[in-house]
């Protein structure tokens, strides 16, 4: 089994077996300051400079770059919220089309409805009219019926016989 098979408590006692092991086995860090000579502070300052000069106009660019890419986005985001804002104004007008129309066919329906009522009134106008006209008619006959009648009972009276007055 490998070490990077061990399980943790495994590879946390090879570790520090190792270690114990090799005392001469330095870790990483140890001793860096004491390895390096001594660089002068000046040569450090110019060599960043150096570098600095060297990649700050690329870096500069990238971020003008980067910033009117953002720019661009931005408005791209708003072309798309404007364009988007059209299409549902697009729906809402077929809606409101739609609407209209709908209205429309009702406004003909209330016309239709509106003629046909009027219509209705004036038959039965006519009807009233005409129903009155034949009830004074027949109010008439029925008054000359019953004036012929007493006119024939008058006539009868008149025609039957009465006996004479003796003087």
């Amino acid at each position: 089994m490998s070490v990077a098979e061990r399980p943790e408590e495994e590879k946390e006692e090879a570790a520090a077996a190792t270690a114990a092991a090799s005392p001469s086995v330095a870790s990483p860090d140890e001793g860096v300051v004491e390895d390096l000579p001594l660089i002068d502070e000046k040569a450090v300052e110019q060599l960043t400079e150096g570098l600095i000069s060297h990649y700050l106009p690329d870096l500069q660019r990238s971020k003008s770059a980067l910033q009117e890419l953002t720019q661009n986005q931005v408005v791209l985001l708003e072309t798309l919220e404007q364009e988007i804002s059209k299409f549902k104004e697009c729906n809402s007008i077929l809606d409101i089309d739609a609407l209209f129309s709908e209205a429309k066919h009702y406004h003909n329906k209330l016309v239709n409805i509106r003629n046909e009522m009027m219509m209705l009134h004036e038959k039965t106008s006519k009807l009233k009219k005409r129903a009155l006209k034949l009830q004074q008619k027949r109010q008439k006959e029925e008054l000359e019926r019953e004036q012929q009648r007493e006119k024939e009972l008058e006539r009868e009276k008149q025609l039957t016989a009465k006996p004479a007055r003796r003087t």
